[in-house]
């Protein structure tokens, strides 16, 4: 997790344009994570449009079935998320993508006699405006976007928000396992400390399953995941001037079973060294050396519950695609 909601809020004030953050980040973080043993990158680096576009991409593939099977759970059980809510309810949605299933969860909530506002907060503007194009269906609802951090955009929605109704914040798409275990409980606990009593927490975790089916879930025949993992090299040439050379990079993939997680690099191809004008730093690359660029951490059932827990959220209700192996849970604040 890039900081806490504290100190987040506390870098940014009220008129800070969100995007200028982003965009200033990149060359101090780049520095510094280049020059890290290991040298690693922050995963919301590859969401830029192509990136964005290529992880859409992605979900459709087979191989990577994450995204079918929250549709499916999000479908059967969309009422059951919102049910008993006090309205107005402001629906929130973390890192959402292309707003497909913030659609499902809103069916239901539209349906109701009292209204629905919807904040959509991504640090990827291709994402917040396909989401946008999504909603459209759903005449007369606003909707708000902030393309900015997950903790900046929570602490703007959550400080405007009504003093009467419920908040439901979904966070899908096993997000969250990007974050190491510390990092996790920091993250669910920030969402935890700003909700109010009958607000609910969505959170769509993969679970763990066979090694060969998580490594070809990232690793896929058409080489789709593999060009989205080097497309971070291709954008940070474009925004900072460097001079990667993708073809002197691979897309390797590992699974990390003591930390129970995915984990996506980079690996250089021969000794070399990367010029990184904006970011002002040369960047030295022996033979074989890895840029971790991304992990996915695979859950247990008990451990998303305990998560939770100790957070201070009570599961609502848990809901599991067997097949696939992905779990929604609605937690609730009593």
């Amino acid at each position: 997790m890039q900081s806490t909601l504290r100190e987040s809020a506390s870098k940014m004030s009220k008129d800070t344009d969100p995007s200028l953050v982003v965009a200033d980040s990149l060359a101090d973080e780049v520095r510094r994570d280049l020059t890290q043993s290991p040298k690693q990158l922050k995963p919301h680096y590859l969401y830029d449009t192509l990136g964005s576009r290529l992880f859409e991409a992605i979900c459709a593939l087979p191989e990577y079935p994450i995204t079918r099977a929250e549709h499916g759970l999000l479908d059967t059980h969309a009422e059951a998320i919102s049910a008993d809510m006090a309205g107005p309810v402001t629906l929130v949605e973390l890192g959402g993508g292309n707003g497909q299933k913030l659609a499902q969860l809103i069916e239901p909530l539209a349906r109701s006699n009292w209204g629905l506002r919807v904040e959509l907060v991504d640090v990827s503007v291709t994402a917040l405006d396909l989401a946008k194009q999504t909603l459209e269906r759903f005449r007369g609802l606003p909707v708000i976007c902030h393309e900015t951090t997950y903790e900046l955009g929570l602490a703007r929605v959550t400080r405007h928000r009504p003093d009467q109704g419920g908040m439901l914040v979904a966070f899908l798409g096993s997000n969250l396992g990007n974050l190491d275990s510390r990092s996790a409980l920091g993250f669910v606990s920030v969402v935890r400390s700003v909700l109010r009593s009958g607000d609910r927490f969505l959170l769509g975790l993969d679970l763990v399953k066979p090694e060969s089916e998580l490594l070809l879930a990232y690793d896929d025949p058409l080489g789709v995941t593999a060009a989205f993992n080097k497309n971070i090299l291709s954008r940070l040439n474009r925004e900072l001037g460097s001079d990667f050379s993708l073809e002197h990079f691979r897309h390797h993939v590992e699974w990390n079973e003591a930390a129970s997680r995915v984990e996506m690099h980079l690996e250089s191809l021969c000794s070399q060294t990367v010029w990184i004008p904006g970011a002002h730093c040369r960047i030295p690359f022996a033979d074989g050396e890895m840029i971790w660029t991304e992990s996915s951490r695979k859950y247990q059932l008990h451990e998303i519950k305990a998560l939770g827990a100790q957070a201070g959220f009570t599961v609502r209700e848990q809901w599991v695609d067997t097949e696939a192996r992905f779990a929604v849970t609605c937690f609730e604040v009593v």
